[in-house]
């Protein structure tokens, strides 16, 4: 497993966009974040883009008009760790839960 750390505004960011790999257009990211300071998310965008953990169909991502032409999708090769990066605690769940019946 690869080491990922994610921030509160990577979290949310991931989270709206889903983690099934499906893309989602910018305007409607936009409207499932609400009110976030436009600086900061399109930092977040472009860190998470930059770390290949969100794919764009744009390759530069500077202004809010950007990231409402924009479409945005989850990397779904990094889907499993990023999924276990949100909730941590997920994966011990899990192998606890899976036990062999007799």
């Amino acid at each position: 497993m690869r080491g990922i750390h994610l921030s509160g505004g990577d979290i949310s960011i991931l989270k709206a966009l889903g983690l099934s790999g499906s893309p989602l257009p910018g305007h409607l990211l936009l409207h499932r974040l609400g009110d976030t300071d436009e600086r900061e998310l399109i930092e977040t965008i472009q860190s998470l883009v930059n770390m290949d953990y969100v794919i764009s169909s744009k390759a530069n991502v500077v202004k809010i008009e950007d990231v409402q032409r924009s479409t945005f999708r989850v990397n779904s090769s990094y889907a499993d760790e990023l999924r276990d990066a949100i909730r941590p605690g997920r994966r011990t769940e899990e192998r606890t839960r899976r036990r062999r019946r007799q």
